[in-house]
């Protein structure tokens, strides 16, 4: 029998004698490694898997394949199985290996549903096994006919085969329609929690996320409904799980409105019997706690697995799904160590993938949280439990239980000593008041020592300290300057220090500081003064303001300053002088500030144009004016006025006005001109004078067109208008108005109103019209000169009765929508005369859920049947509605039933680039770029990982909303790696795997030595190139020349050894040969071998072959072609280029102001073939510079620059 963990057929009987069994984790999560040895020899590795064989899923019919790519040294040898079946047939299973990609490939062509099953892969050597395992998915194509039931024997005794009848009562079940979804599905979702909704939407194959919440609240509301016939209430719900004594319970509270209604047990529709749980003779029971029921299920085995629902009478109160599959542990829970505050974590290995266990800790399950972190790797083969923050109350056994299969763990914490939960901070304190410094111990037993400068400290003279449990705090009653200091506390040999600050900040008494406050009140002329006392420590700088003006001393400013108090004087004070004074006092520790202000009383400025003229009649001339921009300090008391007639040298005297700025002269002369003189006047004295421009008595004048007048409702014996006055009175007032009208397309205008009565209002009622006819109607005013000009016609209106409002719009739905907007559509109410008009435009409103106003969402009607709603929350939801209208107001609104959510239409994660690229090779110091375009909806969360963790600090992520980029800016050897970007949302997930290799131009193979083993052959050997050890694609290629056809023609190629046998070698010639490293950057330089062979002399010619000569092909840097000058404008993207030629190949870095760019990431840098590129993408002003190119090699060194202007 294997051993509990080990897959099937590999268990560790089946290890080579005297062999050991010791398990190892690999890197690549999901793999397991054996050891059969305690030592390794140098140079040996156990077998591991640098791609291990992946998930899949396939339609029937169609070919699945695994691929795998071993490691080990020796090189280990790959098996296949699967867990239920043999996998040895040939025509249905199909191992090859691929020499290119160093892939092992399990290929399956014609896939049944009998090859659905969990497949394994095996790398075995002499020193241990690693295995991998995989799950294969088969989609089930078309219709299958029911396989003939196998012939039974007939039976010997026909009464041993009876059986004793039993009648079971099943649960009623709604019959599921074609294409609805499963019924279960709904049971399930109506209990369970908010978090398990995506996982049981992906079980039940639902991805319709937006329409699976709306059916399933409506359903709970029913649910509700049905439940409060029989029960007040249910609550405290838990979902079925299994416990580590083997068996499974759940419960839930309800208070049952007849404590004799019967509670029923089903298990997939079928009634269970349960007893009360006094023994274990019954295999499911209930308890009963006060209106708490539990239900447990005794050794729980597969058979049990199924949809268990309550019901009390006919009504359902609970459903519960318990899933048992069929796996093992492969890899058991390990006793764990931690010391207080670190983490401590368990894992485990199942042989199947299973998408959540249950994990328990000291009896009591517990979830992913603040405290817990359930991980599950990526095959859902691996599981793992990380306890936070470890606390003493924490250790204990901890448990994972997988279907009925169960491994247990022990947690030990180790208690860390006295330390501080919180330490002492720097502080600062003024003189004279309370200062306080406080620390938190981890223990509240331990005693400490309190110290200033290193001398303990006591409670006494003002000094108080104070044990609150594990808080300990030193309080400073009143503090003085001779308390600052450096404190410190200690405990337990742990200590915590900070510093204490005492200042003595400037300040102000309360009185002082209101008495200062009060406004100084003085007449122009005459001397103000300011005085405040202060305290503070010296040295104490003083300033005072004016307006935020600084006042320095001078010809009309003193001031006197003094350690306790300043004074301010200003002298011969002008009204200019009004405003805020401000007095600024500060020393090193703070600044304060007081203000007061300065009132100076003197006359009024002149009062201030234009001057309106408000009448200019027959009878008078009224007039209006400014008042002065200064009134001096106090309020403007009167106006003097004189008045001159135009062509007279004399002034008359009208007198003092009240203070209005306003007056009205009625003792003029028709067609006269006057000019009038103003004074201010207040308490101070009188203003300077201001001049009118001369103003014509009143002429005859007729007022302008009064404003086209408004219909304001209209009836079929009456219309009723309304207007505004002429802008023009003509310099006469209006009297009253005349109201015209005519039918449309008529040219008679006829009066409304009675000849000689003028309407003294701006609106009138037209009662003589005809019902149906159309008409127009214009407003004439008449002033004391008489009539003027009519106004220009009204609006066309019907006399008839207002139009009824429109109905209901019909067919409203949602045609579009996204995070921000909504985009509907409806059609047009229907038309009932005398009930519902036609509507002439609409009104869409929308309101939050949880707001209870609506908002109109266009402000003037929209005529078409269609509208976009913008600036929505992205994922709020919304209540929507439509409302028509016409001239007879607004109809009744049409909405849906249910809220809207703002987001576009759910799409699974799908991969949009059809060109996305799955090997990339680099060449180390390069920047690697990989670009992924995706859709999906809702927003994706994104994820990185290389070789199935996370990717390291320096590798930068960008994600947007269509796609995401991985950035390495200068890559490494370490960076080679499988990269695996997962997009998930509600609605399912994607990955793709990128393979990326960070390698360099190789270095040459060591020395090349020849030996001959058969005749006409030459062995060639070579010392293994240093780059052999971290390139495992590095191979070797062979050249050969001989002295006759004197060109090199390769060999052999391909070469993961280092030996090569060249054949038809002829006598008589002589053959040099050469080596290349090779590997996906390309060749290195060659090792050549010394000459085999010698050449056969003739008797009569004698040919003497010059000796090769080794050209020297070395030289340093140099450009041939340099930077040129850049100018860009800001937001475009600038290009440069050089090319640099050089052997050995030169380094090139890039410079801007000599800071180095090469890994800056807002620089794109190339060097390929000498040509040496920088592109930046978006130029800004920050971008202007000098630019500079240095190529460096072992002969030297060149540099190029240029310049960079960038125009705003």
């Amino acid at each position: 029998m294997p051993k509990e963990g080990a897959p099937m057929g590999e268990g560790d009987d089946d290890l080579p004698p005297g062999s050991v069994a010791i398990k190892k984790r690999s890197r690549v999560p999901g793999v397991m490694i054996t050891q059969y040895v305690k030592n390794l020899p140098p140079g040996k590795t156990t077998p591991d898997f640098s791609r291990k064989p992946m998930a899949t899923t396939t339609q029937e019919g169609k070919l699945a394949f695994f691929k795998a790519v071993p490691t080990g040294e020796p090189t280990p040898t790959v098996t296949w199985a699967r867990n239920k079946g043999d996998t040895s047939d040939p025509e249905k299973y199909k191992t090859r290996f691929d020499e290119k990609t160093g892939e092992h490939i399990l290929e399956i062509p014609n896939v049944t549903v009998d090859h659905a099953d969990t497949y394994k892969c095996f790398a075995t050597n002499q020193f241990g096994k690693a295995v991998s395992t995989a799950t294969l998915n088969v989609i089930e194509v078309g219709f299958k006919k029911k396989k003939p039931a196998p012939q039974q024997k007939e039976p010997e005794d026909f009464r041993k085969m009876l059986k004793k009848t039993v009648i079971v009562k099943k649960r009623k079940e709604k019959p599921k329609k074609e294409g609805e979804v499963n019924p279960k599905f709904w049971e399930v979702m109506l209990s369970a929690q908010k978090k398990d909704y995506e996982r049981i939407c992906r079980d039940f194959g639902v991805f319709d996320y937006r329409w699976m919440l709306k059916k399933l609240n409506q359903m709970k509301k029913e649910l509700e409904e049905e439940q409060t016939k029989v029960v007040e209430k249910v609550e405290n719900v838990k979902q079925i799980e299994v416990r580590t004594s083997g068996n499974a319970e759940f419960e839930l509270d309800m208070k049952l409105k007849d404590p004799n209604s019967k509670i029923f047990l089903y298990k997939d529709g079928e009634m269970l019997d349960y007893g009360d749980g006094a023994d274990d003779s019954s295999k499911h029971n209930m308890t009963k706690v006060g209106d708490k029921y539990k239900f447990s299920i005794n050794n729980v085995g597969p058979d049990d697995a199924g949809l268990y629902q309550v019901d009390v009478e006919d009504t359902n109160m609970f459903s519960t799904g318990l899933e048992i599959p069929d796996v093992e542990f492969n890899g058991m829970l390990k006793d764990a160590k931690a010391v207080e505050g670190e983490d401590a974590s368990f894992e485990c290995v199942l042989s199947g993938p299973v998408s959540k266990i249950t994990w328990y800790a000291n009896d009591v399950s517990v979830e992913h949280g603040d405290k817990y972190d359930i991980i599950v790797s990526e095959d859902m083969l691996t599981h793992r439990l990380v306890v936070k923050n470890c606390k003493p109350e924490d250790k204990g056994v901890y448990a994972a239980i997988a279907g009925v299969k169960l491994s247990k763990a022990s947690l030990s914490v180790k208690e860390a000593g006295v330390y501080f939960v919180g330490g002492l901070s720097d502080t600062t304190a003024n003189v004279g008041e309370s200062a306080e410094l406080s620390c938190k111990l981890s223990n509240k037993d331990c005693v400490g020592n309190w110290f200033k400068d290193g001398k303990k400290l006591d409670s006494q003279n003002g000094i108080n300290i104070v044990k609150d449990g594990a808080t300990h705090k030193l309080i400073i009653e009143k503090c003085e300057e001779e308390n600052s200091g450096t404190y410190k506390f200690e405990a337990d040999g742990r200590k915590s220090e900070a510093t204490l600050s005492v200042e003595d900040p400037p300040k102000i008494n309360a009185d002082d500081l209101g008495k200062f406050s009060e406004p100084v009140v003085v007449k122009a002329g005459e001397n103000a003064a300011f005085k405040l006392p202060f305290c503070g420590k010296e040295p104490i700088k003083i300033q005072w303001f004016k307006d935020d003006e600084e006042l320095l001393q001078g010809p009309n400013v003193k001031i006197e300053s003094s350690s306790t108090h300043s004074r301010l004087r200003l002298t011969k004070c002008q009204r200019k002088n009004t405003g805020e004074i401000k007095i600024k006092i500060k020393n090193q520790f703070a600044t304060i500030e007081a203000t007061s202000k300065l009132i100076v009383l003197d006359k009024p400025a002149p009062p201030q144009g234009p001057v309106e003229v408000v009448e200019s009649s027959l009878s008078a001339i009224e007039f209006k004016w400014r008042p002065p921009k200064d009134d001096g300090g106090c309020s403007v008391t009167n106006y003097n006025l004189e008045r001159q007639q135009l062509g007279r040298n004399t002034w008359n005297k009208i007198g003092d006005i009240p203070g209005q700025p306003t007056y009205r002269d009625t003792d003029i002369d028709r067609g006269r001109k006057y000019c009038y003189r103003i004074r201010a006047k207040n308490s101070e004295g009188i203003s300077d004078m201001m001049e009118t421009d001369d103003i014509a008595a009143g002429t005859l004048a007729f007022p302008g067109q009064p404003a086209s007048p408004k219909v304001v409702s209209a009836f079929k014996d009456c219309i009723n208008l309304t207007w505004l006055p002429p802008t023009n009175t003509g310099g006469g007032s209006i009297i009253g108005y005349n109201v015209e009208k005519r039918k449309k397309g008529s040219n008679l205008w006829s009066q409304v109103n009675p000849p000689d009565e003028p309407i003294k209002e701006k609106k009138y009622a037209v009662k003589d019209v005809m019902e149906g006819a159309e008409y127009e109607f214009r407003v004439v005013a008449i002033s004391t000169c008489g009539p003027g000009e009519p106004s220009a016609p009204s609006d066309c209106v019907f006399a008839r009765d207002p139009k009824k409002p429109p109905g209901k719009v019909k067919d409203l739905k949602v045609t579009g929508s996204s995070y921000t907007t909504l985009c509907l559509a409806w059609t047009k109410p229907k038309v009932q005369y005398g009930v519902e008009d036609d509507a002439k435009g609409y009104f869409v409103e929308i309101r939050p859920t949880d707001q209870l106003e609506w908002s109109q969402c266009n402000m003037s009607a929209v005529v078409q049947t269609s509208f976009t709603v913008v600036g929505l929350k992205s994922l709020a939801t919304y209540w929507v509605r439509v409302i028509a209208t016409n001239e007879g107001g607004e109809g009744l609104p049409q909405g849906f039933d249910n809220y809207i959510i703002a987001m576009p239409p759910p799409v699974k994660p799908k991969f949009t680039d059809k060109k996305m690229k799955s090997f990339i090779v680099v060449k180390s110091g390069n920047t690697v770029r990989v670009n992924i375009r995706f859709e999906a909806s809702p927003l994706p969360d994104i994820t990185w990982l290389k070789d199935g963790t996370p990717v390291a600090k320096h590798v930068t992520i960008t994600n947007s909303e269509k796609g995401s980029q991985l950035l390495i800016p200068s890559s490494q050897w370490s960076d080679t790696g499988i990269y695996t970007i997962i997009v998930k949302n509600v609605v399912g997930q994607e990955s793709y795997n990128v393979e990326i290799r960070v390698t360099d131009d190789p270095k040459p193979p060591g020395v090349v030595q020849l030996e001959k083993n058969v005749e006409g052959t030459v062995t060639v050997t070579w010392t293994p190139s240093p780059d052999e050890k971290r390139d495992d694609r590095l191979h070797y290629m062979v050249m050969k020349r001989d002295s006759f056809k004197r060109n090199w023609r390769t060999v052999g190629d391909r070469l993961f050894n280092h030996k090569f046998t060249v054949v038809n070698i002829m006598p008589g010639r002589e053959y040099y040969f050469r080596v290349f490293a090779k590997n996906d950057m390309g060749l290195s330089d060659p090792s050549e071998s010394p000459a085999w062979g010698s050449i056969k002399k003739k008797e009569k010619f004698v040919v003497n072959l010059p000796e090769p000569r080794i050209l020297n092909l070395q030289s340093p840097p140099k450009f041939t072609i340099p930077l040129k000058l850049h100018t860009a404008p800001t937001g475009y993207e600038c290009y440069m280029s050089c090319a640099v030629g050089g052997n050995p190949k030169p380094h090139v870095t890039w410079y801007r102001n000599n800071v180095s760019l090469n890994t800056d990431t807002n620089y794109y840098i190339t060097n390929t073939c000498g040509v040496c590129s920088m592109l930046i993408l978006m130029v800004e002003p920050k971008d202007t510079g000098e630019y500079k190119v240095v190529a460096e090699n072992c002969l030297g060194k060149a540099e190029c620059s240029t310049k960079l202007i960038v125009r705003e």
